[in-house]
């Protein structure tokens, strides 16, 4: 088995695309209208996404503009070299960053936490190692 995306319900499909592009990096990979059924999906990753790397797969249900969270969603972790100045650069973007950077509590790995437009929780991982692509450096 290979882990292939994470989907996400969003309520404003271009707003989500230009967060993960613009502000996180990501690329976007490709992007589909299912007029039939009234949906639009695109998926978004690091270095050409699949087989290398697992995407984010944004689903815009028409006409539906939020939803709920929920009390099970926790977050997606994102590995960068330097967490520090990714929030810097998040911030830059227009990001927003709710947990700036720093150890874990009860630990020494450096974290962070950005909200994406959804209310979505993107954790941010400083790790030297095994860290590709061209997003949050």
């Amino acid at each position: 088995m290979k882990f292939l995306h994470t989907m996400l319900r969003v309520g404003n499909l271009q707003r989500s695309i230009d967060f993960y592009t613009n502000v996180l990096g990501m690329q976007l990979l490709r992007q589909s209208e299912n007029p039939e059924y009234k949906y639009s999906l695109a998926f978004l990753g690091f270095e050409g996404g699949n087989p290398g790397q697992a995407e984010i797969e944004l689903t815009y249900n028409w006409g539906v503009e939020s939803y709920e969270m929920g009390t099970a969603y926790g977050h997606i972790a994102l590995g960068v070299p330097d967490a520090y100045a990714a929030c810097e650069k998040i911030k830059a973007s227009g990001g927003n960053v709710t947990r700036e950077a720093g150890p874990v509590k009860g630990g020494t790995t450096v974290i962070a936490f950005v909200t994406d437009p959804d209310g979505y929780k993107i954790e941010l991982i400083q790790r030297a190692e095994g860290v590709g692509g061209q997003g949050l450096r």
